[in-house]
């Protein structure tokens, strides 16, 4: 056990700091202690959806809960640094408080902003001006790619659509997607590989740009759609088994009937 170490009813966030701390130094707890940035980069992506899936939920003390766990991947990452001087926690907060001060003048300046499409502007003008990008194409570079693909293409093209670079209206959009799946189509028929997955990578961002503007989350679009085919095939699997229909011996056209069945009664 730990020297010293004070058991709490309540513990804060000077606490949570201390635990890490003890968890990563001599003698205390050896998968702490050999984790890296490298190591648990993607836990840190596993907490971030798991926060967005107690939000979805609408599930306050799972809420809580995810909030937590995903405070632990900053204090464990600002534990690394700190432990070879780089920063340390105070560092981090006082990062992000100095840039809500700068990009918020509104607020803490005498800039006027009245609405959102204002402050949302003097964000956009402050961060390029802060992060010293002289050109869309820089600030669409900063737009890390390690993003979410439909998230990412929608923010790149939303950065492209702020200068001028887009359809005058959704029409061009659905006709961009029309052309695109023409060429998917044509590059299938060729059956070269590297074409098809440029022609589909092609398409998807096609479709991307329509529900950009029909203002419509592409990636929650997606979820839904998902969500969706997986009630409708466990109710089909469910019909099928209670027809004593094997699934994988059944013809097309026999799984289509059910399917159809199901998708009416969902309706």
């Amino acid at each position: 056990m730990v020297d010293n170490f004070i058991f709490k009813e309540k513990y804060n966030c000077e606490d949570l700091l201390e635990i890490v701390k003890i968890l990563r130094a001599p003698g205390g707890c050896p998968w702490d202690a050999e984790q890296t940035h490298e190591s648990i980069k993607k836990d840190l992506i596993e907490e971030t959806y798991e926060v967005i899936e107690a939000i979805n939920k609408q599930d306050k003390e799972l809420l809580l809960e995810e909030l937590g766990d995903l405070l632990l991947q900053v204090a464990l990452h600002t534990e690394m640094e700190k432990e070879i001087n780089t920063f340390d926690f105070d560092d981090v907060c006082n990062g992000i408080s100095q840039k809500l001060i700068i990009r918020h003048p509104h607020v803490f300046g005498d800039v006027k902003a009245d609405t959102t499409d204002e402050v949302l502007t003097n964000w956009d003008n402050i961060k390029r001006q802060t992060k010293h990008q002289k050109t869309t194409t820089e600030s669409m570079l900063s737009v890390p790619r390690e993003l979410p693909a439909l998230m990412r293409s929608t923010k790149i093209q939303s950065k492209a659509a702020k200068v001028g670079f887009d359809w005058d209206n959704i029409d061009g959009a659905l006709e961009k997607v029309d052309e695109e799946t023409k060429e998917v189509r044509d590059a299938l028929k060729n059956g070269i590989k590297e074409d098809i997955s440029e022609e589909l990578g092609d398409l998807l961002f096609a479709v991307v740009n329509v529900t950009r503007f029909a203002k419509v989350d592409a990636e929650e679009a997606l979820t839904a759609a998902t969500d969706k085919f997986l009630n409708r095939f466990s109710l089909v699997e469910k019909k099928a088994a209670e027809m004593g229909l094997d699934m994988k011996s059944s013809s097309l056209e026999e799984l289509d009937k059910l399917w159809d069945e199901v998708k009416k009664e969902m309706k």
